[in-house]
C-alpha cells in the first residue's frame, strides 16, 4: 500500500462513526448539567435542591446553555440562592443586573417574572421548601404534575428538574424526552440496559441532550 492509499484509509477511518459500545462508554462519562454548575445533587439539602430548581427554570426557556448557565451564576454571585431572598429583592433587581448580567436579554422580563412567582407559589403551598413537594406527591406522576402546577413550567423543565434528581427522590422518574429516545436509537444506544434510577443513566440521558443540541447547530 502506497502513502497515498495509507492517507485515504486513515481519512476513510477518521470519518467512520464509533461502534456503538464506544458511544456508550463516552455517554456514560457524561458530566451531569447540575454538577456542571457546582450542585451536588447527592447532598440532601434544601438549598441544592433550590438551586437546582431556579437553574432547571433558566434551562427551560428557548435560549442557549450558555446564557442559562451565565444567569444562573448571576443569581449565585447575588446571593439569590433561595426563594425568599428572591422575593425580597423584586423584580427590578432581577431584571437588571442579574438577567442582563446572564445575557438573558429577550426574555429578560418574562422570566423574571416566572421565577418570582414560581418563588411565591413554593413559599405559600410548600413552605419553601422542594421536599415538601416530593413528600406532598402520592408517586411520580403526581409529581411532575405538581411542578407542572407552577408559572411557566411545562414538560420539558419539569424534566430537566427531575431527572438528574432520579437517584435521590424516590418519586422523580420521568420518562425520557422523546427526543433523547430519538436520538438513543439512532446511535443504538439501548437504555433499557439501564436502570433509570441510576446515576449511569442520567448521565447517558445528559450525554444524548448535548449531542442533541450539536447536532442540531452542525
Amino acid at each position: 500500500m502506497d502513502t497515498r492509499q495509507v492517507v485515504k484509509a486513515e481519512s476513510d477511518l477518521s470519518r467512520r462513526p464509533p461502534s456503538p459500545d464506544v458511544t456508550r462508554r463516552a455517554l456514560e462519562q457524561s458530566l451531569l448539567y447540575s454538577e456542571e454548575l457546582g450542585i451536588d445533587l447527592t447532598q440532601p439539602s434544601e438549598a441544592v435542591y433550590f438551586r437546582w430548581f431556579l437553574a432547571s427554570l433558566l434551562f427551560g426557556a428557548r435560549i442557549s446553555e450558555t446564557t442559562a448557565k451565565n444567569t444562573y451564576r448571576a443569581f449565585v454571585r447575588h446571593g439569590l440562592t433561595s426563594p425568599t431572598k428572591i422575593l425580597a429583592i423584586g423584580w427590578n433587581f432581577l431584571v437588571d443586573p442579574v438577567m442582563r448580567e446572564g445575557g438573558y436579554v429577550r426574555y429578560d422580563g418574562r422570566k423574571s417574572t416566572q421565577v418570582l412567582r414560581d418563588c411565591e407559589t413554593l413559599v405559600a403551598d410548600y413552605g419553601g421548601r422542594l421536599r415538601r413537594l416530593h413528600d406532598a406527591a402520592s408517586d411520580a406522576h403526581d409529581l411532575e404534575e405538581r411542578l407542572r402546577a407552577f408559572y411557566g413550567v411545562g414538560p420539558v423543565t419539569a424534566n430537566i428538574f427531575l431527572r438528574e434528581l432520579r437517584p435521590a427522590w424516590a418519586k422523580a422518574d420521568p420518562d425520557p424526552l422523546p427526543a433523547v429516545k430519538t436520538l438513543a436509537k439512532r446511535l443504538r444506544i439501548d437504555l433499557a440496559r439501564y436502570d433509570r434510577k441510576s446515576v449511569a443513566f442520567a448521565r447517558v440521558e445528559a450525554g444524548l441532550i448535548r449531542r442533541r443540541r450539536e447536532l442540531a447547530a452542525t
